[in-house]
């Protein structure tokens, strides 16, 4: 099974970046450009983990990050330019399950979206009936 990935990032450039680097690793991805359109992604799609930006237009990436978490568990990366201890204890303390900070190394997010998914993987493995394996 291929991971989604859902990108809300408003900055169309990053998100180019974003879907080549991450499709060229196997994920499936989707983006939205805002925070209203993110959450209906999410509620489409069903990612198996979100890469959300903080300033975004409308409502920020802390409201995002709220709501989805007041409904899913999908793991949460934050991808922002807020780089103070204040908005990245704000972040974590939002829901996010981790924190980057741009400018980034494609790199690193790829093993940090790798990271999470092992954590979250069990969570997401279908569940075997009897009946599967007879």
């Amino acid at each position: 099974m291929n991971e989604r990935i859902l990108i809300i990032e408003d900055d169309e450039k990053i998100v180019r970046l974003l879907q080549r680097g991450l499709a060229y690793e196997g994920y499936e991805v989707d983006a939205a450009l805002d925070g209203e359109a993110g959450l209906i992604k999410a509620g489409n799609h069903k990612p198996d983990i979100v890469i959300l930006d903080i300033m975004l237009p409308g409502m920020d990436g802390i409201e995002v990050c709220q709501r989805l978490r007041a409904n899913s568990s999908v793991p949460i990366l934050m991808l922002t330019a807020k780089d103070s201890l204040h908005d990245r204890i704000d972040g974590l303390d939002s829901g996010a399950d981790d924190y980057m900070v741009k400018p980034f190394q494609l790199e690193e997010l790829l093993a940090r979206i790798r990271a999470v998914l092992r954590r979250t993987e069990q969570d997401r493995a279908p569940i075997l009936t009897f009946s599967d394996v007879t």
